[in-house]
């Protein structure tokens, strides 16, 4: 009987649907993952024409407001986590012979799958160092500040993500990472044309391959230059002191002019360094009092 079909005899979900699901499996990881994927980077790298135009074009995205989150789990974190775990059926199911087979192709069919599980985990680390996954007080009190996750504030957004990529261990963690996640696709990209039958024949495939590559090469530059731009923003005092005040007065001339509230940037800024001896209230007891306040107010 076959592995993979139930007591019954009967074939298992996997075995009546695989044809459907791979195809959405493959469509997923080009629309919408690839896509945001290349737009986070494109975003990021803007940090290379100036710290302005990044924070600007983070400041664009949050002006979705309660419609972010929709979005983002819509389009990005349902997605990602649908083709990961096909993805995960798919390895198991393959069993590489590169040992045996040494060929250039077979390397790429290993790669794709190594990168692939890499990718996922830092995508998965990514978001927690960065965002903390969720933004429950509680979970962000012992989960997200004790690990050190959180780091990004989209409202000093050249500023927190530069701090946070300083330490030599993230340096590379992200590199890894990055470059897993741009082979990835770009091999992805490669093997979804086969799969859909753009190209078929072995003179299409080299061609396409090939694009496929100096696609890879140009996406990689693009995420080198905002992961080493982030980092050289803030490598100095006197540039991370210069950063945040730039970005204090951006944030308040938005305030200023009535496009965001203090209510909007409550959260998503980062908080200012107490004078030496000053007292200092917790987030936590803020977000605390907040919720007490939000409380009595509905009674």
């Amino acid at each position: 009987m076959d592995s993979a079909s139930s007591d019954s005899g009967e074939p298992s979900f996997w075995n009546r649907h695989s044809f459907v699901i791979r195809r959405l499996h493959s469509l997923s990881g080009f629309i919408p993952v690839g896509g945001y994927m290349v737009i986070h980077l494109l975003v990021n790298a803007s940090v290379i024409n100036s710290p302005a135009s990044f924070q600007s074009n983070v400041a664009n995205i949050h002006k979705f407001g309660s419609l972010l989150p929709v979005l983002e789990w819509g389009l990005i974190f349902i997605p990602i986590l649908f083709h990961a775990i096909v993805g995960v059926f798919i390895v198991v199911g393959g069993l590489p012979n590169t040992h045996n087979y040494p060929y250039s192709a077979n390397q790429r069919y290993a790669l794709q799958r190594y990168t692939g599980v890499i990718a996922f985990f830092f995508i998965m680390l990514h978001i927690f160092h960065m965002h903390g996954w969720f933004h429950n007080w509680r979970w962000v009190h012992y989960v997200v500040e004790p690990w050190g996750g959180g780091q990004f504030k989209p409202y000093n957004a050249t500023s927190t993500a530069g701090l946070a990529l300083q330490p030599i261990v993230w340096l590379v963690i992200y590199l890894v990472g990055m470059l897993s996640c741009v082979f990835h696709l770009a091999k992805g990209l490669w093997t979804m044309g086969i799969t859909w039958g753009v190209w078929t024949s072995p003179a299409a495939q080299r061609r396409a391959l090939g694009a496929c590559t100096v696609f890879g090469v140009l996406l990689a530059a693009v995420g080198l230059g905002a992961l080493f731009g982030m980092r050289s923003a803030v490598n100095s005092p006197e540039k991370l002191e210069q950063l945040q005040a730039n970005e204090r007065r951006m944030l308040e001339h938005d305030i200023e002019a009535g496009v965001l509230s203090e209510k909007d940037v409550e959260h998503k800024r980062a908080r200012p360094i107490p004078a030496k001896g000053a007292a200092v209230e917790s987030p936590v007891a803020e977000e605390q009092a907040s919720a007490r306040s939000e409380a009595e107010a509905t009674r």
